[in-house]
């Protein structure tokens, strides 16, 4: 059970299950359950699929919600439509999570927790994003292996659906493409298997997507990576791609007072593992600076980093969450002026964040003490604040 996509007047919930073993199982294009009923705001009766879009609704509003199937109910949870125009905004950004570790574990009960305590507060969060490489493949003795990759809906159970079932069956994850989700890394059959999985805006699966608070922020999900695909001829960053017209032409067309692009690759990092994807990104980053994109939070690198402001991306400030499943340890005070990056951490966490006004106010939250430090290993106060452009 989980919730798709929300807007101001409607929601969608999905459901199914994880048996997979070659069948699709649970997601947009997965075989029905049975005959289901959707109660919510009244009963929707749902053949052939396991989902439905539910119009209708009142804007910033709690509709509890369960589903039935051949009468037998198999679940529920609260679900809150968006406001018709938000003056706020609390959302998670998480990055690199879903490798059914210890550390996934602990990061997702930490999320749930502070889920709770700010819904308790008043301050309700609307999603969350992700920074790439939502599913990983198995390991073996700590090792990585070309099993379990993604490419089967049972490989979601322990990396996905079962960690993060105190969220999903409240809000969305807006998800954005890691080189782990296809076959940059992995196997090209993970990307039918993320896009049928989760729901996106407009209830079309996409590589690249946007979608809106209303009158407050704008979010660009962007493909960053080399995954292969019959109709990907060239990678999504460059000039001549697809990907790239439509981020500047959409953009551009936007005129909310916040703009906010998400993907894996990091244009900055210290490492120590990954280089920068500066060349590659390029083109998006002069985009962000033509169009006056606050924030660009992305992975791929398996530590928190904070990149000082670059010409190139103008005001956008780039945020590098890594860390939501799996930490690569390793100190890089050194290489961190060089690299552009203001502060850094090693210690695996998620992202709270909080739009008001001008400001927005990350938080980076960790199941342990977390410490970011610049250069000189001086520990930065919190939360990290930008000014919107």
């Amino acid at each position: 059970m989980y919730v798709g996509p929300t807007q101001s007047r409607s929601v969608l919930i999905a459901w199914g299950t994880t048996e997979g073993g070659g069948r699709n199982t649970i997601g947009r294009a997965s075989k029905a359950m049975g005959n289901a009923v959707l109660r919510l705001n009244g009963d929707h009766p749902v053949t052939g699929r396991n989902w439905e879009e539910v119009g209708g609704l009142t804007p910033d509003t709690a509709y509890p919600y369960e589903v039935l199937i051949d009468g037998k109910r198999i679940g529920g949870g609260t679900v809150r439509t968006l406001p018709e125009r938000a003056t706020i905004l609390n959302f998670f950004v998480i990055g690199d999570y879903g490798t059914g570790d210890l550390s996934q574990l602990e990061v997702a009960r930490v999320m749930a927790r502070e889920y709770q305590r700010l819904e308790a507060a008043g301050k309700h969060v609307r999603f969350v994003i992700t920074n790439g490489d939502n599913i990983y493949a198995k390991k073996v003795f700590g090792v990585p292996t070309r099993r379990g990759t993604g490419n089967d809906d049972a490989h979601w159970e322990s990396r996905f659906f079962l960690p993060y079932k105190p969220l999903i069956e409240h809000i969305p994850f807006y998800p954005s493409l890691g080189n782990h989700d296809g076959n940059e890394s992995e196997s090209t059959r993970d990307l039918p298997v993320y896009l049928d999985n989760f729901f996106f805006p407009g209830n079309v699966p996409a590589r690249y997507y946007t979608f809106s608070v209303p009158g407050l922020a704008d979010f660009f999900a962007l493909d960053t990576t080399r995954n292969v695909a019959h109709d990907w001829p060239v990678p999504g960053f460059d000039v001549r791609s697809a990907q790239y017209q439509w981020l500047r032409k959409t953009l551009a067309a936007s005129s909310a007072p916040w703009k906010i692009a998400y993907g894996h690759h990091p244009p900055f990092t210290a490492g120590p593992n990954h280089p920068a994807s500066y060349n590659d990104l390029l083109p998006f980053m002069n985009l962000f600076r033509d169009n006056r994109v606050a924030a660009y939070f992305c992975g791929h690198e398996h530590n928190f980093q904070l990149a000082t402001p670059h010409p190139e991306m103008g005001k956008a400030i780039m945020i590098l969450s890594g860390a939501g499943g799996e930490l690569r340890a390793g100190d890089v005070r050194d290489r961190m002026r060089a690299a552009g990056i203001a502060a850094w951490a090693d210690t695996i966490h998620f992202l709270s964040v909080e739009i008001e006004g001008d400001e927005m106010r990350i938080t980076p939250i960790s199941p342990y003490p977390m410490p970011i430090r610049d250069p000189e290993s001086k520990q930065i106060s919190l939360p990290i604040v930008i000014h919107k452009p």
